[in-house]
């Protein structure tokens, strides 16, 4: 069963670190579609997640990945 850490999304885009290390877990961070995250928006502990991740890319986790948060999709004005 795949288990994932991650924030409310208000945006339309995540992004998403897969753990190398522990099969199914992963971090997920709102962000822009450019995979931009605005730290000021982001909770003292997701922020230190999201620099963790960061840090640990190619080591504890795989290089991030931007998808389209899947909420998105039904909202007005937004394409698939």
């Amino acid at each position: 069963m795949a288990q994932s850490a991650s924030m409310p999304c208000g945006s339309e885009f995540e992004v998403h670190f897969r753990s190398l290390l522990r099969r199914g877990l992963e971090l997920i961070f709102p962000c822009n579609r450019e995979g931009h995250v605005d730290l000021d928006a982001l909770s003292e502990r997701a922020k230190t997640n999201y620099l963790f991740a960061r840090a640990m890319v190619g080591r504890e986790y795989a290089s991030p990945a931007v998808r389209r948060h899947e909420g998105s999709r039904d909202k007005p004005g937004t394409n698939p």
